[in-house]
């Protein structure tokens, strides 16, 4: 059976990669999957790689987590860094592993 779920993408630069990871975590995901990444945006083509590579962070999680989890992101980091960040409906075979007990 499918479950309705939704995927958050986070695409920052790789020094809020673990400050990403707690956000997650705090939200009570059950996982994620976290990928370095390279491309071009609105700004262009970072003119540093001294912080290493982007990192695309990625989870599943039920759409009231996935909104508060965006909210706070925004709030604590949409201002002074490159992140950016997508939602997107998705369907699932054995959701229940993407939900904490008690969800």
């Amino acid at each position: 059976m499918k479950v309705a779920l939704t995927k958050v993408t986070m695409v920052s630069e790789s020094t809020l990669k673990e400050p990403i990871v707690a956000l997650i975590r705090r939200h009570g995901a059950t996982g994620f999957t976290l990928t370095k990444v390279e491309g071009e945006g609105s700004r262009g083509v970072r003119a540093s790689d001294w912080g290493g590579r982007n990192v695309m962070i990625e989870t599943i999680v039920s759409p009231e987590t996935a909104d508060a989890l965006l909210e706070e992101l925004s709030s604590a980091y949409f201002e002074d860094y490159a992140v950016i960040a997508w939602l997107t409906d998705v369907s699932v075979l054995r959701g229940e592993k993407f939900l904490r007990k008690g969800s």
